[in-house]
């Protein structure tokens, strides 16, 4: 299959495209190979793309002032991943975003497909449709930050993307769900 078609395959669960506007999508989009360890986005530089993850699993995550790294979301293979507050508000970004192994994605410089959802209603729609999603999910994440047990969250989380456990180190899950590593580990056993 060819490497946008993943691309078109996520963005036709929502809304459909023609070939013209699909030819037209393909145009902006930029083909990358990423190392694992290679980061995105850092604190302090502007998102200038949205990044969908054909192939790859990365995280993003802050450091607080004593710099220990608060992983703040997961990503996957046919995800977008980004410092999505710096990419829409194009101001500096204050999350690394940061493969956690070698991963191939399709990214979209923001001034190239802001015009470009100004001529396709299609794919401006979409764009609408998965932001609320996300906004959706991370509203729900908050919600589920403080009023679940560390338990009920993995389990949450487990029941909603199990694959995330296969691709995903075990650390990097533990600190997403506020956990150290080892008490993760006794939630799992516990759960399975």
């Amino acid at each position: 299959m060819e490497v946008n078609e993943y691309l078109y395959a996520n963005i036709e669960r929502y809304v459909k495209m023609t070939q013209q506007e699909k030819e037209r999508l393909a145009e902006v989009v930029e083909v990358e190979e990423i190392s694992r360890k290679e980061k995105l986005d850092v604190p302090g530089q502007v998102c200038r793309y949205r990044n969908y993850i054909v192939k790859g699993a990365f995280r993003s995550y802050l450091l607080d002032s004593s710099g220990k790294e608060h992983t703040v979301q997961l990503a996957m293979d046919d995800w977008f991943v980004s410092d999505f507050y710096s990419y829409v508000t194009q101001k500096p970004a204050t999350l690394f975003v940061e493969a956690l192994e070698d991963s191939l994605i399709l990214r979209m410089h923001y001034d190239r497909i802001e015009t470009l959802c100004k001529e396709i209603h299609s794919l401006s729609e979409y764009f609408r449709v998965s932001t609320e999603k996300a906004f959706a999910y991370s509203r729900n994440r908050a919600l589920s930050a403080t009023s679940m047990s560390a338990e009920e969250r993995y389990q949450e989380l487990y029941a909603m993307y199990p694959k995330l456990f296969q691709k995903i180190p075990q650390k990097y899950i533990a600190s997403y769900l506020g956990m150290t590593p080892e008490f993760l580990s006794k939630v799992r056993k516990r759960s399975h």
